[in-house]
């Protein structure tokens, strides 16, 4: 009974907190945020994402494009964007 009882339990709560795998939502953003790489796409995910919502995945995709882009970006063209967002350079971007 208390065997049916925990695995019920378990079903139940697996959507939401992945009872499975023991993970925090949390703890699958950092692991997925740690695996993305160039080639992971919207519709592409690296396996350490699998657990995330598409809002989430997309969220953390976008931000991974965002700063290798800024990285990319030479020095000027960046103190430009800097000066853009609050109308000094401070490093408030990138």
């Amino acid at each position: 009974m208390r065997r049916t009882t925990v695995l019920l339990a378990c079903l139940l709560a697996a959507g939401a907190a992945g009872c499975s795998s023991g993970k925090s939502q949390d703890q699958i953003a950092e692991e997925c945020q740690a695996a993305l790489t160039a080639e992971a796409t919207k519709t592409d995910r690296p396996d350490a994402c699998e657990g995330l919502s598409q809002e989430d995945y997309d969220t953390l995709l976008t931000g991974w494009v965002l700063k290798h882009t800024l990285d990319g970006m030479p020095k000027e063209e960046r103190d430009l964007l800097d000066y853009s967002d609050d109308g000094s350079i401070n490093g408030s971007i990138g």
